[in-house]
């Protein structure tokens, strides 16, 4: 009885252990995936890592904006909107609050939703970069054909800096 007892207990131990690393894992991934949107994308007006990341079946609802159907309505915003600003727009995940949601369809995962909050900076010539404002937000990342996509994206919440 105390083996059973045991090895039960090392299975459910060890079940733990490996559900945490893949837990860990598909964390370090979709952030890898925000931060080549945001730190690359977003941040220096490279469109590649939203051709590349963004899905075809793309929509964006932001509480200021407005609701976005596509993805080249998507890039278009960005390359004739955020890219042609008169100042250097930035922004930057708040340190602790992004949350990972794996979804699962017969025990496959097949996609994820992140949550979180950001704070976006205007950086004018010469000066220094200022808040702009704070939002939070939810992705929802979808696995098609074995690659990462967001498809979904929920801004909201905008708030002038404190």
């Amino acid at each position: 009885m105390k083996k059973s007892l045991s090895v039960a207990f090392f299975i459910f131990v060890l079940v733990g252990v490996l559900h945490s690393q893949s837990d860990m894992e598909l964390r370090k991934t979709i952030l890898s995936k925000d931060s080549l949107l945001f730190s690359v994308g977003f941040n220096t007006c490279d469109l590649n890592p939203f051709r590349e990341l963004v899905s075809e079946d793309f929509e964006f609802y932001h509480d200021q904006s407005g609701f976005g159907k596509s993805k080249q309505k998507f890039m278009a915003q960005i390359e004739n909107g955020l890219c042609k600003l008169d100042y250097k727009a930035t922004r930057e995940l708040i340190e602790g609050t992004t949350k990972i949601y794996p979804l699962k369809e017969n025990g496959v995962i097949y996609g994820v939703i992140q949550e979180g909050d950001h704070r976006f900076y205007a950086t004018y010539p010469g000066q220094e970069p200022t808040v702009t404002s704070e939002a939070r937000f939810t992705h929802l990342w979808i696995i098609e054909e074995k690659n990462w996509k967001l498809r979904r994206v929920i801004s909201f919440d905008h708030q002038a800096p404190k």
